[in-house]
C-alpha cells in the first residue's frame, strides 16, 4: 500500500520562516526558493508542524459530514479526547447524543474499544518474555517514528490493534454484521490517525472509513449539544477506557506494575534512543504518546490540554464501573490483533548499495567537517549534518549555508577589487608605473 499522508502544505500560505523545520522530529521538512516542502517518506504525520507554523501552511486532511452521504447506515467514533473539549456541564451521554444529531445513526466509543484493548494487554503481559519492554501500538505516529528511527524497536512494540480500529472491527463484525453500505467514521484528535486509517500499519486495509478531525466537527457538535431535548443513554465505556485520552491513561488502566508514559514526541525520541542503548532497565510496558500530555494535546484539538486532560479526569470520575466498561467487555468476532508485518522504513541509508552508502557517508562527514555546526536553520535544512545529507544526496549545495556563501562573497569581493586595480601593460599610466 502506497504511504499517504495526511499533512500537507499549503503553498500560499507559507513564509519560508524556518519554524517547522526546527521542530519536525525526522527532519522532514526542508525550505527551498522560500517555501516549505516536505520529504513524504520522513513524515510521520505527528502534527507537530501544524502546532508550530504561525502562518497556519500545514494542515491536516481529514473528512467532513457530507460524507455521511455516501452510506446507507453510518457509526461515529469518538475519541475520549472528544469529551475533555466541552465543559463540565456537558455530559458524556449529551456530546454522544449531539453526535447522532448531526447525522450518525449509532456510535460506538473508541473509549469502551479500550476497554478491551486493556483486556487483550493484560492477557499480553501476563506472557511476556522477562527483560524485554513492550511498547504501546496505540499512537500511530510512535510506531512510524519507530520504524524510521528506531528499528531495532519493531519486534517490541505490541501487535494488538489500535482502539480505533478495534472498534470499527466490531462495529462490522459484531454489531452490524448484515448492513452492506455502512460507514465507520472516526472522531480524531491528530493527523497520524488520519494517516492511519488510510495507510494503516500492521494491517492490509483498515476498516474505517473516514476520519473527522475535533477542530472541523466542534462548533457544529457544540452547537446540536447546546439544543438537545432528550439525552441518550449512550456511554458505555469505562472510567478506565475514558483515561486513555490523556497521559497515563493506557498504562495505569493494565493494573501492571511496572509501566511508563512518554508523552511528547522529543521526550519519546529521548527515552526510545535510553531504551535502545539499553539504559531502560525494569519496565515491562511502555505508553509512549508523541502529542504532549497524550491525545488531549492532539494537534486538532481546539482546547488546551492541560484544561482537557483535567476535564477527562473529572467526567471520568463520573462514571460507574459496576455498569460500564470492564464488566460489559464485548466478546468479539473481530480480530484484535494486527495481521501483517511492522516493517523498517529504510529512508535513512544514502544509497541501497551498500559500499556507495559507505562512500556518501565519509562524503557528508568530510562536508560537517566544514559547516560552521550552529543548526541555524538559515540554509533551509534543521541542521549541519541534515544539510550534508542534502548535499550528498544532491538535493543542496555548500553555498546554500550562508556563512559559507557569505565567506565566498568576501572573497570575490577581494579578487574583484584587486582586478578593478590592475591596468592590462598597453593602457596603464607611465607615471604609474
Amino acid at each position: 500500500m502506497n504511504y499517504i499522508h495526511s499533512v500537507i502544505l499549503d503553498k500560499d500560505k507559507c513564509r519560508g520562516c524556518t519554524n517547522c523545520i526546527a521542530h519536525c522530529p525526522t527532519e522532514a521538512i526542508r525550505v527551498r526558493h522560500g517555501k516549505a516542502y516536505i520529504i513524504e517518506d520522513r513524515c510521520i504525520d505527528c502534527g507537530e508542524c501544524i502546532r508550530v507554523c504561525p502562518h497556519h501552511a500545514k494542515r491536516a486532511q481529514s473528512d467532513g459530514l457530507e460524507m455521511l452521504d455516501k452510506f446507507d447506515f453510518t457509526v461515529a467514533v469518538p475519541a475520549p479526547t472528544l469529551y475533555g473539549q466541552f465543559k463540565d456541564r456537558y455530559s458524556i451521554d449529551m456530546i454522544l447524543t449531539a453526535l447522532k444529531h448531526l447525522g450518525f445513526d449509532d456510535i460506538f466509543e473508541a473509549a469502551e474499544a479500550a476497554d478491551i484493548v486493556t483486556a487483550e494487554l493484560k492477557k499480553a503481559l501476563n506472557n511476556k518474555p522477562e527483560n524485554i519492554p513492550w511498547i504501546s501500538s496505540s499512537c500511530p505516529a510512535v510506531v512510524r517514528l519507530i520504524q524510521i528511527r528506531f528499528p531495532g524497536l519493531i519486534e517490541q512494540i505490541v501487535r494488538i490493534e489500535s482502539p480505533m480500529e478495534i472498534a470499527a472491527r466490531i462495529i462490522k463484525k459484531d454489531i452490524y454484521p448484515d448492513k452492506k453500505n455502512i460507514g465507520v467514521f472516526f472522531i480524531s484528535p491528530c493527523p497520524a490517525k488520519i494517516t492511519a486509517a488510510r495507510a494503516p500499519i500492521g494491517s492490509k486495509q483498515s476498516a474505517v472509513d473516514g476520519v473527522i478531525s475535533i477542530n472541523r466537527i466542534f462548533l457544529d457538535l457544540q452547537n446540536a449539544a447546546a439544543e438537545l431535548k432528550n439525552i441518550e443513554p449512550l456511554g458505555k465505556a469505562s472510567s478506565w477506557g475514558i483515561s486513555w485520552a490523556r497521559s497515563e491513561g493506557e498504562s495505569h488502566s493494565t493494573g501492571w506494575p511496572e509501566t511508563v508514559a512518554v508523552d511528547g514526541i522529543d521526550n519519546v525520541i529521548n527515552f526510545l534512543e535510553e531504551l535502545e542503548n539499553g539504559k531502560i532497565k525494569h519496565v515491562d510496558f511502555i505508553e509512549a504518546m508523541a502529542c504532549p500530555g497524550g491525545c488531549v494535546g492532539g494537534a486538532l484539538t481546539i482546547e488546551n490540554p492541560y484544561i482537557s486532560k483535567a476535564r477527562i479526569i473529572r467526567k471520568a470520575g463520573k462514571v460507574d464501573d459496576r455498569k460500564r466498561g470492564g464488566k460489559l467487555i464485548r466478546k468479539s468476532k473481530a480480530v484484535l490483533t494486527m495481521d501483517t508485518d511492522i516493517v523498517q522504513k529504510h529512508i535513512l541509508s544514502l544509497d541501497k548499495d551498500f559500499k556507495k552508502a559507505l562512500e556518501k557517508m565519509a562524503m557528508m562527514e568530510e562536508i560537517i567537517e566544514t559547516l560552521p555546526g550552529l543548526d541555524c536553520g538559515s540554509c533551509g535544512a534543521p541542521t549541519c549534518r541534515a544539510l550534508a545529507e542534502d548535499i550528498v544526496r544532491g538535493t543542496a549545495k555548500k553555498n546554500d549555508c550562508i556563512f559559507i556563501l557569505r565567506n565566498e562573497i568576501k572573497v570575490l569581493t577581494e579578487n574583484l577589487a584587486e582586478l578593478g586595480s590592475w591596468m592590462p601593460p598597453l593602457l596603464a599610466d607611465e607615471e604609474k608605473e
